[in-house]
């Protein structure tokens, strides 16, 4: 398992479904400036998705970044991840934590002021706040908007996570905003080069963050 490690110093946090390229993708996406990654496929069942997980784990193991699989404790200590992302109607994040132990990184999404407050009381590494705007990825559910983000970056005890529509464009908005860090989904996946892209983001994000005074 890889050390899990400081996560207040990772800043580009990749959200991927399975892929038949995964192995290549994912280290394009590393080398490209990716530092956490997490695996989050709905629809493949426990033992194809243990397969999977297994291959990304490889590969993160590899290039020295934490890898996370959303939802699924017990398949997160089955294939020795770094850690077990949950959503509010997943797993409880006591169960996660019993389950991977002390060290585990356990991630936690938010979506409301009420969730931010419950997530203080919990012992979790991170939290996610999102989806800044309505995404497909998380169908049903409305955009929060810059204004709970930028609350949870402000208040969180632990690094906070924005999801969302993180473009390049974006991130000099949501950086002023308190932002510090970024979870990206379509726009690495649906990238014709996905080093170039995470490459892209990476560039954008440690630019603007370091015209910032404060960097946590």
């Amino acid at each position: 398992m890889t050390a899990a490690g400081d996560l207040s110093g990772r800043r580009l946090y990749l959200c991927t479904p399975d892929r038949p390229d995964l192995p290549d993708f994912l280290g394009a996406c590393i080398e490209g400036g990716v530092d956490i990654v997490q695996l989050r496929d709905k629809d493949l069942e426990a033992r194809p998705l243990l397969a999977r997980a297994r291959v990304a784990a490889e590969v993160c193991r590899a290039h020295g970044v934490p890898f996370i699989l959303n939802d699924r404790p017990d398949l997160a200590l089955e294939v020795g991840a770094d850690g077990v992302h949950v959503g509010q109607d997943d797993a409880p994040v006591a169960l996660a934590r019993r389950i991977l132990g002390p060290e585990a990184i356990v991630g936690l999404s938010t979506h409301s002021g009420s969730d931010l407050a419950a997530a203080a009381g919990e012992d979790v590494s991170y939290i996610s706040a999102g989806p800044v705007e309505a995404t497909p990825t998380k169908p049903g559910r409305e955009g929060t908007g810059v204004g709970y983000v930028s609350l949870a970056s402000a208040r969180s005890r632990v690094p906070v996570f924005v999801t969302g529509g993180v473009t390049p464009q974006r991130i000099p908005a949501l950086t002023a905003a308190g932002v510090r860090h970024f979870v990206v989904v379509r726009f690495l996946t649906q990238a014709a080069d996905a080093r170039c892209a995470a490459r892209s983001l990476r560039e954008t994000i440690d630019s603007a963050l370091s015209s910032e005074p404060s960097v946590r």
